[in-house]
């Protein structure tokens, strides 16, 4: 398997399942109720503004790899439109892993030689740094989102009794 293949696919289990570590963004968020995702706890982000966080550098990337500028900017890679409803949040979900399906694609088609090709600027590193990054990216934000659901699914359960 091609190393862009290789990319690709770690990009697609750490959203959708299959990896080595039996987590996935899909599996974490599934039946997961609006309210819950929109949710603040203990100061931290809620649950929706990881997910567009981690999905903003997706964007970018599908961007650039069809050819346009490298355009982002970190303060605004946490300012997710208004969730307000389950039709809401299902839209977004659905967005999100669209996103994740056209990244990957466009990844496979990378040719080998492209991956080590500076991204842009020196400090940015080579494709390979940035693609390879996206999914460690995600990995370190899935862990957040677990966590915040379980406290928040907790607190919910106390609040019953």
């Amino acid at each position: 398997m091609h190393v862009s293949a290789q990319i690709a696919k770690g990009l697609r289990d750490v959203h959708f399942g299959g990896n080595w570590t039996a987590s996935s963004l899909k599996g974490a968020l599934s039946n997961m109720d609006w309210s819950i995702a929109t949710k603040q706890v203990y100061g931290l982000n809620t649950i929706a503004t990881l997910v567009f966080h981690q999905n903003y550098y997706i964007k970018t990337l599908i961007q650039v790899l069809q050819g346009g500028p490298l355009d982002s900017h970190d303060k605004y890679s946490f300012d997710h439109p208004p969730i307000s409803s389950k039709d809401d949040w299902d839209k977004f979900c659905s967005s999100v892993f669209d996103d994740v399906e056209q990244l990957a694609l466009l990844i496979e088609k990378l040719p080998e030689e492209k991956l080590e090709e500076k991204f842009f600027e020196e400090k940015y590193g080579n494709y390979y740094r940035n693609l390879q990054g996206v999914t460690e990216h995600t990995h370190y934000h899935l862990g957040q989102i677990v966590l915040i659901r379980k406290i928040l699914e907790q607190q919910k359960s106390h609040s019953k009794q």
